[in-house]
């Protein structure tokens, strides 16, 4: 999953101002890098990553489930020789993972991809040791709000938003990979070609989703078909960890969580103290004294929940309709009969990608760098190393039109990225008379002559009447915040000042900075490819990816 965090209220409720970890990091900030080293950056530090993961190997059972689950994929011999190498003794990992989007979700997951790819080649060259990309489906989690949707922009209005409509989406607690799609997704298909149809590109992905996205297909099996045909040059592998194949492996890592969950909390919670106290927001709760397991109680298929400490011996099932409790014993019991009834959390989930795999590396986002952050101590409690962290490349799409918009309306892309009303107050005032004040200025003007002279007022009628300076203060107040509605109309009336202007702004925020969020975080796939060609976007992805980068670039087709 693109992860879904909360804060812990009662720490950052001691804190006035918190950061962005992923930010501080980025620039390098001695803070941040306290608590997540930088290795990436430096040649050194990832020949010894490589070193150490390439001592490790892949199970003879997790290729063999491996190389069926990519058996049903579009046809790579790419793929199919990153699987041999994968077998082989001294190769090593570059891993990614993403949430099941809907018609591949936001533009980042691509970006995701891409940037693992790009590393491990990076890697296979700097060290002569083979290096397989790798993406790792995140199917265990259950958040449907967050994935059941896709982003197009509209060259003449907002965003497009297309929706699944699956009625208890809300409520599901049941992992990803058990959702099928449903006859919902027909007309969000027919709703995609509608608007995209007469894209030069259109018909070719477009087909591709149709093929894809079928209502008896899960959510899962639709966005690795998708995803795996866009790489299959690249060979880029697929790990589906909910198999039923795989969960006697993950068993041991469960195990694990459930008999160090009051150990691994405690450090936990010390190492989310710690990076409040640098001033960074945390990004995954911990609850004191719960594993960091989810399980199933109903059914292999069913809800999954988190689980709190009751009395000695037993756990709470948080959420469970029967406010369920189950024994520690009976828990072990579960575990060695149907392991599938257990499923990670955010924070247990990199531990048991790095114990199937010899992962060199691991490519996140912003907010899974922020969540790295945490986890130090829980690979230092399980004895495992830590693998590279290492930022995916972060774009920004400017194609024919937005660069014609941006020509229009005298803008560069950078300045797009502020709310709505700003922008078309700052274009208002820079295309006026030099004689029209900008609304700050007005409002100083304005209240500034009325303060000076109710100052000067104030002395003589000191004199006359103390009373009279209550009197005083209550006119200071009437009028401030009369002049601050006057300033407001006033702003209000420069930001209508010219429609097309507006009309522009709009077109230029729905491409750029859609729902006041980076474009990568909400658009999706489909109309840069339906209108720039689906390989060669990715092609253009994949030639604009700079290895232990991290910077943010523009991409120009």
């Amino acid at each position: 999953m693109h992860f879904r965090w909360r804060a812990r209220h009662d720490l950052l409720s001691r804190h006035a101002v918190t950061s962005s970890f992923s930010t501080a990091w980025l620039r390098g900030d001695a803070s941040a890098l306290s608590f997540l080293p930088d290795d990436y950056r430096h040649r050194e530090a990832r020949a010894r990553a490589v070193a150490a993961a390439a001592s490790r190997t892949v199970s003879p059972t997790l290729m063999d489930v491996l190389a069926a689950q990519n058996a049903r994929l579009a046809p790579s011999p790419a793929r199919e020789r990153n699987l041999a190498l994968l077998a082989r003794p001294g190769t090593v990992a570059v891993v990614t993972g993403q949430q099941m989007g809907l018609f591949l979700g936001p533009l980042y997951t691509l970006y995701k991809a891409a940037s693992a790819i790009v590393t491990a080649r990076a890697l296979r060259e700097e060290t002569g040791r083979p290096c397989v990309p790798v993406f790792w489906l995140q199917t265990e989690d259950h958040d449907l709000p967050e994935i059941d949707h896709c982003v197009l922009p509209r060259p003449g209005g907002g965003p497009c938003r297309l929706a699944l409509e699956l009625p208890d989406a809300a409520a599901s607690r049941a992992p990803i990979a058990h959702r099928h799609l449903g006859p919902s997704v027909l007309p969000a298909l027919a709703t995609l070609r509608a608007e995209l149809e007469a894209e030069p590109h259109a018909e070719e992905f477009l087909s591709l989703l149709e093929r894809a996205y079928r209502p008896e297909a899960t959510l899962a099996g639709a966005f690795t078909d998708v995803l795996s045909s866009l790489f299959a040059d690249e060979g880029l592998v697929f790990l589906d960890p909910r198999d039923a194949r795989l969960a006697p492996l993950a068993a041991p890592v469960h195990r694990f969580a459930l008999q160090e969950a009051e150990a691994l909390s405690s450090v936990l919670a010390a190492r989310a103290e710690a990076l409040t106290h640098a001033g960074y927001t945390v990004q995954v709760h911990v609850r004191p004294g719960s594993p960091l397991s989810f399980f199933s109680p109903d059914a292999l298929d069913g809800p999954r929940y988190r689980m709190d400490p009751a009395e000695a011996g037993a756990w709470s099932l948080v959420g469970h309709p029967d406010n369920s409790a189950i024994t520690q014993d009976a828990l072990h019991a579960a575990l060695e009969r149907e392991p599938l009834r257990f499923t990670t959390s955010a924070l247990l989930r990199p531990l048991l990608q790095d114990t199937w795999l010899p992962t060199a590396a691991y490519v996140g986002g912003p907010g899974e760098l922020a969540y790295f952050a945490q986890l130090a101590p829980l690979y230092a409690h399980a004895g495992r190393p830590m693998p590279l962290a290492i930022p995916r490349a972060r774009f920004r799409v400017l194609d024919d039109r937005a660069r014609r918009w941006l020509d229009k309306v005298g803008l560069q892309p950078d300045e797009v990225n502020v709310p709505r009303d700003t922008l078309l107050t700052r274009l208002a005032t820079r295309d006026a008379p030099e004689s029209l004040e900008t609304p700050e200025a007005l409002e100083a003007r304005l209240f500034g002559a009325f303060s000076s002279e109710l100052e000067r007022v104030a002395g003589q009628v000191s004199a006359v009447d103390a009373n009279l300076q209550d009197a005083l203060r209550r006119t200071q107040g009437t009028v401030r915040v009369a002049v601050s509605r006057l300033t407001g109309r006033y702003r209000r009336a420069l930001a209508r000042r010219d429609a097309t202007a507006a009309e522009q702004v709009d077109r230029l925020r729905t491409f750029l900075f859609p729902e006041d969020a980076p474009q990568e975080r909400v658009l999706g796939l489909p109309y840069f490819a339906c209108r720039i060609g689906t390989r060669a976007f990715t092609r253009l992805v994949l030639d604009a990816c700079v290895p232990f980068s991290g910077d943010s670039k523009d991409l120009t087709p």
